[in-house]
């Protein structure tokens, strides 16, 4: 599975988790040089899985909040811990 944001894969692996319509790739298959952390909103920090958004940014056009990872999640969710989900502009498939 390949996640590809204006044909640049940001990520891609076989090693996939399904949680809530989402699919989550591991940590080491995304281009995290491509990850800058977001600030963190009010709606952010009332998450109990501790979420953080991260902007992917490349050749310097900046995609807001289209990457996300829960850094502490309550066990319901703990298959998808330090796993990156992607959505608005990055295309999973």
């Amino acid at each position: 599975m390949k996640a590809t944001l204006q044909s640049h894969v940001v990520a891609e692996s076989n090693d996939i988790v399904e949680s809530g319509g989402y699919q989550y790739f591991p940590r080491s298959s995304v281009h995290m040089e491509w990850l800058v952390k977001a600030p963190k909103t009010d709606s952010d920090r009332a998450c109990p899985h501790g979420v953080q958004f991260y902007d992917v940014v490349i050749d310097g056009v900046r995609h807001e909040r289209a990457a996300w990872s829960y850094e502490a999640p309550l066990p319901a969710m703990r298959q998808v811990a330090h796993r990156f989900g992607f959505w608005n502009d990055v295309k999973v498939a």
